[in-house]
């Protein structure tokens, strides 16, 4: 990620955790994953995880 090459290690690993959370978790998946979630409704998910 971008934050990996600006040296901001620990803010892309808790970015990166909390995408993962989600995906994982299958409480809010898009339409691309088989659910009904806008991708606003995904990026809020993601936001609330940090």
């Amino acid at each position: 990620m971008m934050l990996d090459w600006l040296g901001e290690t620990e803010a892309a690993q808790r970015i990166e955790d909390a995408v993962g959370a989600v995906v994982r978790g299958s409480e809010v998946q898009t339409y691309d994953m088989g659910g009904s979630a806008s991708t606003l409704e995904m990026a809020e998910a993601i936001a609330d995880k940090l």
